[in-house]
């Protein structure tokens, strides 16, 4: 397309989009409406998605140590246990820092079980190479003498992944359904549009006009009402979002697990939602050409 051509052509898609008036607001409005829910899906799904991959590569296999093994005993099962495929690293836990752990998170009633009368065990914590491999490793850990018990959160673990995956599954779909409402509303607007420009048309036609030139046009006004409807929803989500990572960055400090930082994720999720934005315009637009064209 030659320059004077396009710039003909963005001239008069500004001009129709200026002249078309409430009809271009319902339609800027209608993508704004589709984008901020976009926006917010999407965000929820990224950080979702995140926190699902931090706890499952924060998966361990704790293996619970005999009470009767001797301490060269304990050294001949962490022997066995780094000879097991999988295994990345091992660190030993003793019952007394476990007791800790216990009194640290439920409270300082459990500091009466102290030296003899602690009822917890010695425990092996096993890193795995790849969350994967973390049940595999538990079930082979459990065949070992002086092996107590083994416990990898495996069932919670699960019911955590599946539940991420049905988010992600009907997140998908839900903002799949919106950008679709999204192009059928200014596929509809351009459609009225392209109707009172109908005599417009049928002249460019007879003096030569071909079916290119004519679309492009309301395919550069439909490009223009999505991006005009990308930019409350780019705003608003990138507001929304700082003001929340302010809020759950200090309550989540403390679970070591944190939302995607919001410089390099904001950018993204601009550019997305301004991309989306113009691709529906214009695919919207450029659905209602070819009917009316018969193409």
């Amino acid at each position: 397309m030659k320059t004077v051509t396009l710039k003909r052509h963005l001239k008069e898609s500004l001009k129709s989009l200026k002249r078309n008036g409430w009809m271009s607001v319902a339609a800027v409005s209608a993508v704004t409406v589709t984008l901020i829910l976009v926006g917010v899906l999407l965000s929820i799904l990224l950080n979702i998605n995140k926190v699902a991959h931090d706890v499952e590569n924060d998966v361990q296999v704790r293996v619970v140590i005999d009470r009767d093994a001797t301490k060269e005993q304990q050294a001949q099962l962490k022997a066995k246990l780094q000879r097991i495929d999988g295994v990345q690293k091992i660190s030993f836990s003793s019952k007394k820092n476990e007791l800790n752990n216990v009194v640290g998170t439920y409270g300082k009633e459990f500091q009466l079980f102290k030296g003899d009368d602690n009822p917890l065990y010695d425990i092996f914590i096993v890193d795995t190479n790849s969350p994967a491999e973390t049940i595999s490793v538990a079930k082979k850990a459990k065949k070992l003498q002086y092996v107590y018990d083994t416990r990898y959160g495996g069932a919670s673990a699960k019911k955590l992944f599946k539940a991420v995956a049905a988010i992600q599954r009907w997140g998908l779909v839900i903002s799949l359904l919106l950008l679709f409402v999204a192009v059928f509303l200014i596929s509809n607007t351009i459609r009225i549009t392209i109707l009172s420009r109908s005599n417009e048309i049928a002249i460019m036609r007879l003096v030569g006009a071909t079916n290119s030139y004519i679309r492009w046009p309301f395919i550069l006004e439909g490009a223009w009402t999505g991006f005009l409807g990308a930019i409350l929803p780019i705003v608003l989500v990138d507001i929304a979002y700082l003001w929340l990572y302010g809020i759950m960055s200090s309550s989540m400090a403390s679970t070591g697990y944190q939302l995607l930082t919001p410089g390099t994720f904001l950018w993204q999720i601009d550019l997305l939602l301004a991309a989306i934005g113009i691709i529906i315009g214009a695919l919207g637009s450029g659905l209602s050409m070819s009917r009316f064209l018969k193409i």
